[in-house]
């Protein structure tokens, strides 16, 4: 169904359940268990070890970037209510709730025409099936590891709720009538809360659109896409999974980090640094995780490097364990650092990274390319991987 002609037919009244888009909690949602969870050298007269750097800018979809709202503009009809100017965007694009507000009445008429749509399909007689919910995996940022099964649910979507770390290049495969919605989240900014993303995903296909919730990755790692699986299908609604690439696979590949070695690595294990509200520290399983024998790799663990680090040199990890953060892997804007375990934090503290960064520790890592050989720091940008490749031998 292209849903331009049917919001073309829509009235602006909202029928059944105006509550479900609010800000506020209006159906609890079911426990359920938490998820699982160019090559180039130049010498840096500096400190740390091994610093790769390239261009700043994101290669995702930031919350108030002018790409999201360009994207997302049919939401904000009509145009005057539009929170994103091009010189600036006005302060209630800061406030959560404002911003709910704008969009209501244009996600209310859309409803609306898809429910008169699947009316008049099905007869009148109520007998016109619900849509249908994928969620699927876009891999760590790379379009090109686009899974086909993926590039195909995106082209076939109605309606699109998609996360900051979809890439903008994945997001321009997106059909033109098909309408899309952001949904992420970024630290101190919840764009809608789990349970809201919940009651867009059940209200929209029981409306009769084929809906696609996007995730950067993989949804079943560390996705929170376990969670919306278990909503729907207590709501009787039909869901299928597209696996992604996950970070840990896609980066580790980028940078020829194998992740396990015969000899080296016998197993690897994925962290979470996060730990959601409330929750317990995600840093307990430090005891269990200090094997040299296996790689591990962290997800979200940028802010709690330091404290990691530390916990797994105290339960017997060496401190000269190689170890690599990636900030933006498989993108023209990756950064890499590479250090010894007990000088990581420190090193990536230097150089700044950001978020989205994932962090793998292990012996393996002195197996790719991009390991530096001296005590001297080295500098790789993303452009000069391009040019040479991974024609280097391993160490």
């Amino acid at each position: 169904m292209a849903l331009a002609s049917a919001s073309a037919a829509a009235s602006s009244s909202f029928a059944t359940n105006p509550q479900r888009f609010s800000s506020s909690k209006s159906r609890p949602s079911p426990k359920s268990p938490p998820p699982p969870f160019p090559l180039s050298f130049n010498i840096r007269p500096s400190r740390c070890p091994a610093v790769c750097s390239s261009s700043a800018s994101s290669p995702f979809t930031e919350a108030h970037s002018a790409a999201r709202y360009q994207r997302d503009s049919w939401v904000y009809e009509p145009a005057s209510s539009s929170p994103f100017s091009a010189q600036c965007h006005s302060s209630s694009v800061d406030d959560r709730e404002n911003e709910i507000a704008l969009q209501l009445p244009e996600l209310k008429k859309l409803l609306e025409a898809l429910r008169a749509a699947r009316q008049a399909g099905g007869g009148g007689g109520g007998s016109a099936r619900p849509g249908s919910v994928a969620l699927v995996g876009t891999g760590p940022g790379d379009p090109d590891l686009l899974t086909l099964k993926a590039v195909r649910a995106i082209e076939k979507a109605d309606l699109i709720l998609y996360d900051r770390l979809v890439s903008n290049d994945v997001l321009g495969l997106v059909r033109a009538d098909a309408r899309l919605l952001y949904v992420g989240k970024t630290a101190g900014y919840h764009s809608r809360t789990q349970e809201e993303i919940h009651e867009l995903l059940l209200s929209f296909a029981e409306a009769g659109a084929n809906v696609v919730r996007l995730k950067g990755g993989d949804p079943l790692i560390f996705g929170r896409g376990g969670e919306e699986m278990d909503f729907l299908q207590q709501q009787g609604i039909s869901i299928k999974v597209i696996p992604g690439i996950t970070s840990a696979s896609g980066i580790a590949a980028e940078l020829g980090i194998p992740l396990t070695h015969r000899g080296v690595a016998n197993s690897v294990r994925f962290l979470t640094g996060h730990s959601r509200n409330g929750g317990a520290d995600p840093l307990y399983v430090a005891e269990s995780a200090a094997d040299p024998e296996s790689t591990l790799v962290v997800y979200m663990g940028l802010s709690t490097l330091s404290a990691l680090s530390s916990k797994l040199i105290n339960h017997g990890l060496p401190p000269n364990t190689p170890a690599v953060a990636v900030e933006r892997g498989t993108t023209p804007q990756q950064r890499m650092v590479f250090s010894m375990l007990n000088n990581l934090a420190n090193e990536v503290r230097l150089a700044e990274l950001v978020s989205p960064t994932l962090i793998i520790i292990g012996k393996v890592v002195s197996l790719s390319p991009f390991w530096p050989q001296s005590s001297e720091e080295t500098v790789i940008s993303h452009e000069e991987d391009a040019e040479i490749g991974i024609a280097s031998s391993f160490s």
